[in-house]
């Protein structure tokens, strides 16, 4: 995916079982980000950081989803042990996680595994990309897409 395209729809349950589409989200802007598991310390403090500061995208128009390939249970789970007040999806088959290009190959301790790569993108209210994180910090990611937001780059 580059900035400027169109950004992929797609339609993935929720951790309330609920069916979400991107396409739900015409008129206002989409912070996307792709983590790799729940419960994991980087994807924890991630979706932590988004959760705090949830509020402060709203203010922007902006509606945060969270896309990892575990299933609706865990993210039942992780949504509830830390209270998050936004959508985190499930995409067990890797359908939206390919369509965005950020399922890669990984390395880690010198073991080379495919595994979905912490990617952040920003969708405008006509669902085009216009901006990308790639290899997002887990602990810096929410504020850079906020600051991004408010014109501070």
């Amino acid at each position: 995916m580059q900035i400027g395209e169109k950004a992929p729809d797609f339609a993935l349950y929720n951790q309330e079982n609920q069916l979400i589409r991107l396409s739900d989200f015409i008129g206002k802007k989409v912070a996307l980000y792709f983590y790799p598991k729940d419960n994991t310390p980087g994807c924890t403090r991630q979706s932590c950081g988004f959760g705090e500061r949830v509020g402060k995208f709203e203010e922007q128009n902006t509606v945060v989803l969270g896309i990892s390939k575990d299933s609706v249970s865990s993210h039942q789970k992780f949504a509830q042990k830390y209270d998050f007040p936004f959508s985190i999806l499930s995409d067990p088959e890797l359908e939206v996680i390919k369509a965005y290009g950020v399922w890669q190959e990984k390395k880690l301790y010198g073991k080379v595994s495919m595994g979905v790569v912490r990617t952040s993108f920003l969708i405008d209210e006509q669902g085009v990309i216009v901006q990308i994180w790639n290899k997002a910090k887990a602990d810096l990611n929410p504020q850079q897409m906020l600051d991004f937001l408010s014109g501070q780059k």
